[in-house]
């Protein structure tokens, strides 16, 4: 950041009195302006003893499948989040169930949230950031071809609880991916 968004004067990057932690400062308004990390929210739409994934048309990991999910907008919920990501990117409409996994990915500044959703009926299709939309049973899931580890987790954890017969609330951490030396 150089420049203040409230009065455009330049910033300088300081600990301010009463922090702990380096912040953008503007020396001329005094407003603080703070980088906390990004909501990414989203569903597991079930059908059945399917799952609904799409594949992604955008960067990152083009051409990679996902649960559908996205970046939570200003002055939503996060189920309000997990339903509207689903229709951007599948064209679905589903019934926001139970808050299933939050992921903490600390390294990109990301918290991820996913719902266990209802699909409300078969009418999907891709959205603008999907170039497929596919249901699949767990033997059909493309573990080697998912976009995130975050998703790949959530479904390992989901299909765990399946098979117990119980579904309950994940918390998990995400390391940063091993650097090659």
């Amino acid at each position: 950041m150089n420049f203040c968004s409230n009065c455009g004067a330049t910033v300088v990057l300081r600990i301010p009195t009463g922090d702990t932690l380096p912040r953008h400062v503007c020396d001329a308004c005094g407003t603080i302006h703070y980088s906390n990390p990004k909501m990414v929210v989203g569903a597991i739409p079930e059908w059945e003893d399917k799952i609904l994934l799409c594949r992604r048309a955008i960067e990152p990991r083009h051409g990679k499948w996902t649960l559908p999910a996205g970046f939570m907008e200003n002055h939503e919920t996060t189920a309000e989040a997990a339903a509207r990501e689903t229709a951007e990117e599948a064209c679905a409409r589903i019934a926001v169930g139970d808050m299933y996994s939050l992921i903490n990915v600390s390294h990109i500044s990301q918290v991820h949230i996913l719902y266990r959703a209802r699909l409300l009926d078969l009418d999907f299709r891709p959205g603008e950031e999907s170039l497929e939309t596919r249901l699949f049973t767990e033997a059909e899931i493309p573990w080697d071809e998912l976009a995130f580890r975050s998703v790949a987790l959530t479904l390992r954890l989901y299909y765990e609880d399946r098979r117990a017969g119980s579904f309950r609330f994940h918390v998990a951490d995400i390391a940063a991916p091993a650097t090659a030396a």
